[in-house]
């Protein structure tokens, strides 16, 4: 008989189901069978507008998925492929959702959220000088 291979995929989250006044998470960790849908909750501090997705991987920083100012994405650069996706309600909590889970999808997936700033401003583009001629 030949030998069946399973992979599953473990899925968490850092620090979830808060009951203060900080981030919450849920759930706070999810095994699935490779090719099953998922999603995860977060829900931001009250009166935060700002809401950021992170991804870490087995001994990686954490890598930027995606944000929200409001319920608007300005950024989803970070999400890798079509299979991720994320929206936030009105003033609410945010899902992110993995279509058919791989094996590369397990992770830490981490939820922040802070209030506006000027930082978070978009950023109008910078240009680099050109370089001085040598022996200037």
């Amino acid at each position: 008989m030949g030998t069946r291979l399973l992979c599953w995929v473990v899925l968490g989250f850092l620090g979830t189901d808060h009951t203060g006044a900080g981030v919450s998470q849920s759930p706070r960790y999810k095994v699935t069978k490779r090719g099953q849908d998922i999603s995860f909750k977060c829900d931001p501090i009250s009166g935060h507008e700002m809401l950021y997705w992170y991804r870490q991987t087995l001994e990686q920083s954490p890598e930027f998925l995606t944000y929200f100012q409001y319920e608007v994405q300005q950024d989803k650069s970070g999400l890798p492929s079509d299979q991720f996706s994320a929206e936030r309600a009105e003033g609410s909590f945010s899902t992110l959702k993995i279509q058919r889970t791989e094996q590369r999808d397990s992770a830490m997936y981490l939820c922040a959220s802070s209030s506006a700033t000027v930082w978070h401003s978009r950023l109008l583009p910078a240009h680099k000088p050109p370089p001085l001629p040598p022996g200037s």
